[in-house]
């Protein structure tokens, strides 16, 4: 099976990759990379260790004593420098943590509170904090390993490798750094975080399934057999595990249909999966397959990025920020999106198994929904401000120029709407003739 990847305006052929949720679950955690790093200095360490104790035993063996004696001179100046390194590089941290902070706090103020996972999911920000607490680490490591004997002939370690693997480690920090300062400058400018949220968006409609059979096959499941309901804790629906739920409903002969939407609230007992064609599939089976969140995620949700893009818009757009320009640049990438989807079949993603048969339907928003989801809320702001109703309406006429017929009606409903509201305000008559003529640029 094949499907599409919609990119900035265009699709192109992609191999399906079903994937399972872990991935993206650990993206979402902050833990995970500086963990990791840190038992993976250790395992460094001690390679570094036990090749250090290998080229002093290997002196010791051919009788090299001036060497080791090299050796003990050179380890105590870079024991020196090892503790400075140790020292300063725990202030390090609290810098870049303060760093973090203060910029987490200004985008959540000034844009809205969702693209804080922004800065949680970004891999630059994960590898600066990983590299500089594993550096922190070998440092106490490698302090450790110094041998207090100054006599070459009964050394038993000189930690020269750990020593130049400590250099190579604040090398690496440094450089990140500088890229983890210059990264988080972009995602405090506005155009760069608008410009996250739609590849994300974009990525999110790459990685579903385009029908290679049509839309017949949800409309023939026929009534549901069976239930499955939630037996979690309660909260958002963030993803399904689409792999296992196809192998399970493949191995028992059955279809099964998510029954709400990614990011809808779930609460225990409530139906999540309906089977067709056959029993319920042993509990046991279906166990960790069903993702439930305090928060929605960009994993297999079609409308979180629009709807973050809408709550920027609306930030934008009120009487505190008075920021037109951002609501315009918002507005650029939710046509944008609407664009790369006008002509892709919506509201149910079909996944197959490998002999192609559909073994599990999946809600995703329509055509209607995402349009509502895009324009709704900053139509109703946008009144008042001649750009935005401009750069809207000039949106809205692209979009009709690129859409099927059958999707142009919730198109044609907003425009007028916001027709009638820009009649309906207390602008003057001039005032009101200017925003009612499309501008992509809204006042340029």
């Amino acid at each position: 099976m094949s499907d599409w990847m919609v990119t900035q305006g265009s699709t192109t052929r992609r191999r399906a990759r079903p994937l399972s949720p872990l991935r993206e679950h650990l993206r979402d955690t902050f833990w995970f990379a500086p963990t990791a790093a840190m038992v993976s200095v250790f395992v460094v360490w001690a390679g570094a260790e036990a090749l250090d104790t290998a080229i002093v035993e290997a002196l010791r063996d051919e009788g090299d004593y001036d060497t080791l004696d090299e050796l003990l001179r050179f380890a105590e100046d870079a024991k020196a420098v090892v503790s400075a390194v140790g020292s300063a590089m725990m202030t390090f941290i609290g810098v870049v943590f303060s760093i973090s902070l203060v910029a987490v706090q200004m985008a959540s103020g000034q844009f809205t509170p969702r693209v804080v996972r922004l800065f949680v999911r970004s891999r630059i920000t994960k590898a600066t904090f990983a590299v500089f607490l594993a550096t922190f680490v070998l440092t106490l490591l490698v302090l450790a390993s110094f041998d207090s004997v100054d006599d070459p002939r009964a050394v038993t370690t000189v930690p020269l490798v750990q020593s130049v693997l400590t250099l190579c480690m604040v090398a690496l920090s440094l450089l990140l750094f500088v890229l983890y300062v210059n990264t988080t400058l972009r995602l405090m400018r506005i155009s760069h975080v608008i410009a996250r949220i739609a590849t994300e968006s974009f990525r999110v409609a790459a990685s579903m399934p385009v029908p290679t059979r049509g839309q017949d096959d949800a409309a023939r499941l026929g009534s549901a057999t069976a239930w499955v309901p939630h037996e979690g804790r309660a909260g958002v629906l963030r993803d399904v595990h689409i792999a296992r739920l196809v192998r399970v409903a493949r191995k028992h002969g059955v279809v099964l249909r998510l029954i709400p939407r990614i990011g809808d609230f779930v609460v225990p007992g409530m139906p999540v999966l309906a089977v067709h064609g056959g029993p319920v599939p042993p509990r046991r089976a279906l166990r960790h397959s069903i993702s439930v969140g305090v928060e929605r995620t960009y994993h297999q949700d079609l409308g979180f990025g629009l709807r973050q893009l809408s709550d920027i818009a609306l930030r934008a757009l009120s009487s505190a920020i008075n920021d037109p320009t951002t609501a315009v640049q918002a507005l650029d990438r939710i046509v944008q999106f609407l664009a790369a989807l006008c002509r892709r079949p919506l509201d149910a993603a079909l996944h197959r198994d490998r002999g192609g048969a559909v073994r599990l339907v999946q809600p995703v928003p329509g055509w209607a929904d995402l349009v509502d989801l895009g324009f709704t809320e900053v139509r109703v702001c946008a009144v008042g401000s001649p750009q935005v109703c401009r750069r809207m309406l000039a949106g809205l006429d692209d979009l009709l120029l690129l859409v099927p017929p059958e999707r142009r009606e919730p198109l044609l409903r907003h425009r007028e709407l916001l027709r009638q509201a820009i009649n309906r305000s207390e602008l003057a008559p001039a005032d009101r003739a200017f925003a009612l003529h499309p501008d992509r640029q809204g006042i340029g």
